[in-house]
């Protein structure tokens, strides 16, 4: 008997996104919810490598051409960094001595900050809410077009991507551990002995799947003929091309929102031309990606009126020249 079977019907994506990201910043009574899940963005981090080595490798430039002070070291500067380019928002609370004067700047968990009314800003500890005194937390964002309540990263329209390039290494990461890279349809219509040729030939098939993969299977079919048995492969030729277009393509949208240059991130060139020299690409992320960023962090200097953030002239300029 032969059956027939179809797939689900077309489905609209776009009708079923998630639209809580086209709304402002919600006051839940208490404080205002971030328009986006902080806690997503924090896991994502480690989702797809070349999201999170563009995110290092930006902090750690950073981290090297900052000048530590008495208010910030290079650690918790690093720190600040980190939050900022991963949530699009970083917090510094300034803390005073006894005589009322700046002490140190200390980085607050951009991810359990959470901003309220009046200048107010708090910090979620194990379900507890830890309330900062008026004024004396900064807040750093990156500027959204919805709300001015928070800030969104700059990588919002890459996330899509980086997610399917993780979902795409999943999947044939499981493609390989349950053994349907050895896929196919059994096209039998050569007459076996018995019935229980047949279902001896099944369960060979189903023991050959899943750990102890690779394994070798023996038909006999005794006055068989020539295309009694045939094998079909189901689109493994065409599994593999869209897996590595996948990769490369959804890795090119990552680096994009990043702004990071290949050549800086260890991908190697599929053309013979490359991708150019890389030392002028190292000046040119620096100028033009680097410098607005360590601008952003000296707005601090403003808000205590010191000089507490400050960067090294010889290091950016050895950025640049790199």
């Amino acid at each position: 008997m032969i059956e027939a079977f179809t797939f689900g019907e077309p489905v609209p994506v776009l009708d079923q996104r998630d639209l809580s990201s086209y709304f402002h910043a919600a006051w839940n009574g208490r404080w205002y919810e971030p328009p986006i899940s902080l806690d997503g963005l924090a896991r994502m981090l480690g989702s797809n490598p070349h999201h999170q080595s563009a995110i290092n490798v930006k902090a750690a430039i950073l981290a090297s051409c900052f000048q530590p002070s008495a208010w910030l070291d290079r650690a918790r500067f690093k720190r600040l960094a980190l939050d900022f380019l991963v949530f699009g928002n970083a917090y510094c609370e300034l803390r005073r001595n006894r005589l009322g004067q700046p002490w140190r700047l200390e980085p607050t968990l951009a991810r359990y900050t959470r901003v309220g009314r009046d200048g107010q800003t708090l910090m979620l500890v194990d379900g507890a809410e830890v309330w900062f005194e008026a004024g004396t937390v900064h807040h750093l964002l990156e500027p959204d077009v919805s709300q001015e309540i928070y800030g969104m990263p700059g990588y919002g329209g890459a996330i899509q991507s980086a997610l399917l390039n993780e979902a795409a290494t999943l999947f044939r990461r499981k493609y390989y551990v349950n053994g349907s890279h050895a896929g196919f349809i059994l096209y039998l219509t050569d007459p076996m002995q018995n019935q229980e040729d047949v279902d001896g030939l099944r369960e060979a098939l189903r023991q050959a799947k899943g750990p102890g993969n690779f394994r070798n299977l023996f038909l006999y079919s005794p006055g068989g003929k020539a295309d009694g048995v045939k094998v079909i492969p189901v689109a493994e030729v065409a599994a593999k091309d869209e897996f590595m277009s996948m990769k490369n393509v959804t890795r090119d949208d990552v680096l994009v929102a990043h702004r990071v240059p290949p050549q800086l991130m260890g991908i190697l060139p599929a053309n013979v031309g490359g991708f150019g020299a890389v030392d002028k690409a190292a000046r040119v992320f620096a100028r033009n990606e680097l410098r607005p960023l360590m601008a952003t962090f000296l707005d601090l200097n403003l808000w205590m009126g010191v000089a507490a953030i400050a960067f090294d002239p010889y290091e950016i300029d050895a950025a640049e020249n790199a």
